[in-house]
């Protein structure tokens, strides 16, 4: 059973890195040790096998498997998402059946893509699903997938398990606009973490991103400045995370976080190849990159710094 509902689900919440061992399995305990260290940190939620939880380089039953550590681990505490996207829309209502199963809040799911499905394709695939499970269904518009129009976004939300939407878009009028006109109770999450600030001003109902694994109290601070209306305060912690952000983003960034994790003492394992692996010899430039950073703005805010 669910622990929250959709309307609690808010703030600051990692779409969580899945955690692989050096012969590229999935690793329980490494996973567990992730969760902990997020659950210290007192984000807002999680969000499982997505992009950042590279879920499209796994099987089902190795997405199941994260799935189960982390509803397992986090025990009720935090409202747990699940991506469940895939091409078909069989696998899907595969995988939100088990995250129901299993406790989950929430599924996500982004548009099926690779084919050139149509607007009533998507429209079909969102229904099938959000029919399958009593769960509320989060839709997804992001570039890599193909960005969903404003139209197609309204009358999905009119769909009776359609609950919000990720938007990882950086049209932010668009975002915006739509939570004008679809109100409090339709829960919109930015999903772009170097304008996770401009989310939140335009009335998002939260965040879910990449780098909430790495500086999540960095994020923390900017919803607070947000909620408070400290404006000023909001938008040097933005640059703060944006030039991070740039800085890493030359790399697999979803590998380097790894590194980044380590370096506050957490085992955050391998990912799955074609991403690259890196060993710390290999990151002086980036290092020095945040070294600038954090001289540049007087960085107190981000715990990894410390350790550079």
């Amino acid at each position: 059973m669910s622990h929250f509902d959709i309307e609690a689900i808010s703030g600051v919440i990692p779409a969580m890195l899945t955690l692989f061992d050096e012969n590229e399995e999935v690793d329980v305990k490494r996973t567990e040790a992730l969760v902990d260290f997020l659950l210290k940190r007192d984000v807002d939620g999680f969000y499982l096998t997505g992009s950042t939880g590279e879920g499209f380089l796994m099987t089902g039953e190795e997405r199941k498997k994260v799935v189960e550590t982390v509803v397992h681990r986090v025990a009720g505490r935090k409202p747990v998402i699940v991506h469940i996207g895939d091409i078909g829309t069989k696998k899907s209502i595969d995988l939100a059946k088990h995250a129901y199963e299993v406790g989950a809040d929430a599924v996500s799911s982004v548009p099926p893509f690779y084919w050139r499905f149509s607007e009533q394709n998507i429209y079909n695939y969102y229904k099938d699903i959000a029919e399958a499970t009593p769960l509320p269904m989060i839709i997804y518009n992001v570039p890599l997938a193909g960005l969903m129009g404003t139209e197609l976004i309204l009358k999905l939300s009119q769909l009776e398990n359609v609950k919000g939407l990720k938007f990882t878009g950086k049209d932010h009028d668009q975002m915006g606009h739509l939570k004008e006109i679809l109100g409090e109770k339709f829960m919109i999450y930015s999903g772009c973490d170097e304008m996770s600030f401009s989310g939140l001003a335009l009335g998002t109902d939260g965040i879910i991103g990449s780098f909430y694994n790495v500086m999540p109290e960095l994020f923390k601070e900017i919803n607070q400045a947000v909620q408070r209306g400290e404006l000023t305060k909001g938008v040097r912690l933005q640059k703060i995370a944006t030039e991070i952000i740039l800085a890493a983003l030359k790399y697999d960034y979803i590998a380097l976080m790894r590194n980044m994790i380590k370096w506050q003492g957490v085992d955050a394992g391998y990912s799955r190849r074609p991403f690259t692996n890196y060993k710390d010899s290999e990151l002086d430039t980036f290092k020095e990159a945040l070294r600038q950073i954090k001289d540049k703005y007087h960085v107190t805010e981000v715990a990894f710094l410390k350790n550079i």
